[in-house]
């Protein structure tokens, strides 16, 4: 256990919950590696986002984020689950933890060991791709080897429809069933831990306000100043992975 009053409080308040909810933002991912592409010198500053109409009505768009797609792909293969992400696995398998509400869509909770039912992806997940008529899965290994060889990733061979990365688009509707199994879960916690989130994306952001204002007991643990710091029971601006393994015992 870390001397730092800070991390005591929130072990003291992990030991007291009985149902805690995990929201996680980039902030956990930057600490393996990935890039935070929302924030000042982050990779939407530096190119415009490709939105979800553009993907559908353009040949040329739908090459150009699979380009992006594929430059970024050796830095998600590469990265691999932080402190951060073992003290969350930790606290699931003691029972601690009922849900993982991720705004991340690099897998790396389930690859921490986490059961991929506990993790509610509000954003998707990019490590795969799927028909966006029919839903069939494609691997990410597979389209690459295409799009290098001929410059574009083909239509679905079972329907035709369009292959898209599993993630949430700029202005593609936010995933029905995962929205609803966040909201129930956030009503159902004690207390719930924000990490690594800079709380400015809604609707995901507006779980937190949920959880306070349901009863739950509100952590905020990011480097940065959020929002909704002034609501919080407990807030640190420290990093994550350092904090979350002090207080769960975690190397």
């Amino acid at each position: 256990m870390s001397d730092n009053p800070g991390t005591a409080a929130l072990a003291r308040m992990l030991a007291e919950a009985k149902r805690v909810v995990v929201f996680t933002g980039a902030g956990i991912s930057t600490e393996s590696g990935i890039p935070d592409f929302r924030s000042p010198g982050g990779i939407w500053t530096q190119m415009a986002p490709i939105y979800f109409d553009e993907f559908l009505a353009s040949e040329e768009a739908r090459r150009e984020t699979w380009r992006r797609r594929f430059v970024m792909e050796d830095t998600f293969k590469a990265a691999e689950p932080n402190r951060g992400h073992r003290a969350v696995d930790a606290l699931v398998r003691r029972g601690k933890i009922a849900a993982v509400i991720t705004q991340n869509i690099d897998g790396l909770h389930q690859a921490s060991g986490i059961p991929p039912e506990k993790v509610i992806e509000l954003h998707g997940n990019t490590t795969y791709a799927t028909c966006l008529d029919c839903g069939q899965r494609y691997e990410i290994a597979d389209l690459r080897a295409i799009f290098e060889k001929t410059g574009a990733v083909p239509p679905c061979s079972e329907c035709l429809g369009h292959v898209k990365t599993a993630t949430v688009s700029f202005g593609q509707s936010m995933p029905v069933l995962a929205m609803q199994r966040a909201e129930q879960e956030t009503r159902a916690a004690d207390l719930f831990i924000v990490l690594g989130s800079s709380l400015v994306v809604y609707p995901a952001a507006g779980f937190p306000q949920l959880a306070k204002h349901n009863g739950a007991n509100l952590v905020i643990l990011n480097r940065e100043p959020t929002p909704l710091d002034q609501m919080a029971d407990l807030v640190l601006h420290e990093a994550i992975g350092d904090t979350m393994g002090a207080a769960v015992g975690v190397n």
